[in-house]
C-alpha cells in the first residue's frame, strides 16, 4: 500500500476539501490526497496539529481521487476535529492495518453487517460491490443504530436501495412515530435474507455485542468461522506494533487488524474486557 509519508511517525499535511455533517455528532471529511491508495478496512491516523492523533478507518471510494474519513465526536480530539472546516489543514498517515475479503467473496454471497459508526469501514466494500456487481451473487447489508437520527449516510441508503434491493436493510433500537422502518437489533435481520450458506463471506463491524450475537446467528445458519470477518476496535495509538496499547492477547489490532477472521479470534471473543 502507498503510505502518504516515508517516515511512518511522521503525519504529511493534507487539506480538508468538504465536510459533511451526517448526524449531531458524526461527520465526513473528504481530503485531498491525490494517488493516496488503500483497500477497504485499513485505517489511517488523523492528526490535528497540537491537540493529538486518532485511528479513523477510511470510509470512501477506493477509486476516488478524495480520501474520506467519518468521524464521531467522542472525545477531545475528535470533538476539536469536529470544529475544522473546508481548507483547514490535519495530519495523515497511513495506510495501516488489514483489509476486509473483497476478492474472496467473489463468485458468492456477501453479507455486510454495521452498527452504529460501523458502516463507515463497510462503505468502501459497497462501493466496489456496486462497481462490480456482476462479480457477487446476493449481496445484503444488515445496518442499525440507535435511533433514525445515528444512521449515516441517510441519502447515500436511499440510492443504494434504489440500485441494488438488498442494500440497506435499516432497523433501530427505538424510534418516534414517524419512523416506519424496523425497530429491533441488527443480529435478528440475519433470519430475513436468503443467502447460500456455504457460499457466503460475512462482514461485520460495530459495537462488540452486536457483532457477538450476529457471529453467533451466522453459525446458526451454517456460516462457517472461517468465512466471518470482524472489524476490531482498540485504542491504536502507533499504528505500526510497537506501544502495545491494542493487543488483544497475541494480536495487535493496528497491524494484525482490524480486520480478523473470526476463527482467529473465536476463543477469545466472548471473553469480556481483553
Amino acid at each position: 500500500m502507498a503510505m502518504l509519508g516515508v517516515d511512518p511517525w511522521r503525519p504529511r499535511p493534507v487539506r480538508i476539501a468538504r465536510v459533511r455533517r451526517e448526524t449531531q455528532d458524526v461527520f465526513t471529511w473528504e481530503l485531498d490526497a491525490p494517488r493516496f491508495t488503500y483497500e477497504p478496512g485499513q485505517f489511517n491516523m488523523l492528526y490535528l496539529f497540537g491537540v493529538g492523533e486518532v485511528a479513523i478507518s477510511i470510509s470512501g471510494d477506493p477509486e476516488r481521487e478524495r480520501l474520506e474519513h467519518t468521524i464521531r465526536a467522542v472525545g477531545s480530539v475528535t470533538r476539536a476535529m469536529a470544529s475544522l472546516a473546508r481548507g483547514d489543514t490535519v495530519g495523515v498517515r497511513g495506510p495501516y492495518g488489514s483489509a476486509w475479503p473483497v476478492h474472496e467473496a467473489e463468485g458468492g454471497d456477501l453479507l455486510l453487517v454495521a452498527g452504529g459508526v460501523g458502516l463507515p469501514p463497510l462503505r468502501p466494500v459497497v462501493h466496489q460491490v456496486l462497481r462490480h456487481r456482476e462479480r457477487f451473487g446476493r449481496v445484503f447489508l444488515l445496518y442499525g443504530a440507535r435511533s433514525p437520527g445515528d444512521l449515516v449516510y441517510r441519502r447515500e441508503l436511499e440510492q443504494w436501495q434504489k440500485r441494488e434491493p438488498g442494500l440497506p436493510r435499516c432497523t433501530v433500537d427505538h424510534a418516534g412515530a414517524g419512523w416506519r422502518g424496523r425497530v429491533g437489533v441488527v443480529p435478528a435481520l440475519v433470519d430475513e435474507v436468503s443467502f447460500d450458506p456455504a457460499r457466503t463471506v460475512a462482514m461485520i463491524c460495530g459495537p462488540e455485542v452486536m457483532m457477538r450475537f450476529t457471529v453467533r446467528a451466522l453459525l446458526a445458519r451454517g456460516v462457517a468461522s472461517e468465512r466471518i470477518h470482524l472489524s476490531m476496535e482498540r485504542n491504536m495509538k502507533c499504528a505500526i506494533g510497537l506501544c502495545g496499547h491494542c493487543q488483544y492477547v497475541p494480536y495487535f489490532v493496528c497491524r494484525d487488524g482490524p480486520v480478523l477472521r473470526f476463527d482467529r479470534v473465536a476463543g477469545l471473543f466472548d471473553r469480556r474486557e481483553i
